[in-house]
């Protein structure tokens, strides 16, 4: 090969290679939707945590749809047949534990099952639709909760060490304050990543887990439901790798595949909460 024409092919590959990167990077940028409201949760104040926390971790960008108070709202968007299509991810944060409407309830699964669209599911997003008379809710969850124990710490118990998801999350760690959901249910498709115990119910409920229900990854946590649990850097960052997992942005070892990082960590400002979202009902038995 002439010498002449290796700073021209030096060149070309230097190009390419800057080319394909900065064409990663823009792949990389994910597009994400937050389905939040309900009641009893401080949910202007998580819009906040979840989504500036989350971008910190994630090169990601947010929707939000905040719908109305109660349980019994059914979220409007869901009634859009391609509202998922945009996104890479949808985020569910919802309570809405007494819609009962099965078709409304089978839409919201079919539209994550038939584009492949992951799910990432937070505390009562578990207990939305449980009054409804299909299981393919908590199919796509991967687990089954209908009620919750009382309101006391939690120590939580790693499973799974050598999950990328829980790399860097303790192998034990203590939530001051915490609301316990009951799993009734483990579904075949699941798991498990962290448990805790429960000190009503005298048993192990998983708070953690991984699940794939029809080729569709989602990434669930019952642990949320105080601001001071989710505004931590051992929530935000686990729930980051969920998100990660669930997008194929993760490596092995829990590091974030390049073009995937975010704007880098940082305190989140939050307004003072609204005391009457931060009580839930009694228990259900």
């Amino acid at each position: 090969m002439p010498h002449r024409l290796l700073p021209s092919l030096l060149l070309v590959a230097f190009l390419l290679t800057i080319t394909g990167s900065v064409q990663a990077e823009e792949k990389a940028k994910l597009k994400g939707l937050l389905i939040t409201g309900g009641c009893c949760h401080d949910y202007p104040n998580q819009i906040k945590i979840i989504t500036q926390g989350l971008s910190q971790r994630v090169n990601i960008e947010w929707d939000v749809v905040l719908a109305g108070d109660g349980r019994t709202v059914k979220v409007p968007v869901y009634q859009n047949h391609d509202w998922i299509k945009p996104y890479d991810l949808v985020v569910h944060n919802e309570c809405y534990g007494h819609v009962d409407d099965v078709e409304f309830v089978e839409g919201i699964v079919n539209a994550h099952t038939e584009n492949k669209i992951p799910g990432i599911f937070i505390h009562c997003s578990m207990h939305s639709y449980r009054n409804a008379d299909t299981d393919e809710w908590r199919k796509l969850i991967g687990m089954t909760s209908r009620s919750h124990e009382g309101k006391h710490p939690l120590d939580i118990v790693t499973l799974e060490t050598d999950h990328p998801i829980m790399q860097g999350f303790p192998q034990n760690w203590k939530v001051e304050r915490g609301e316990l959901y009951k799993i009734e249910k483990e579904w075949d498709t699941a798991t498990p990543l962290a448990k805790t115990y429960g000190v009503d119910t005298k048993k192990d409920h998983n708070v953690i887990w991984t699940n794939n229900y029809k080729g569709t990854k989602t990434f669930s946590t019952t642990l949320g439901h105080y601001n001071e649990t989710m505004n931590n850097d051992a929530w935000l960052s686990l729930v980051a790798r969920g998100v990660l997992w669930s997008v194929d942005g993760l490596n092995e070892d829990g590091s974030t595949k390049p073009g995937f990082e975010g704007t880098g960590k940082e305190e989140i400002d939050l307004s003072t909460p609204n005391p009457d979202k931060d009580k839930s009902p009694t228990p259900a038995k």
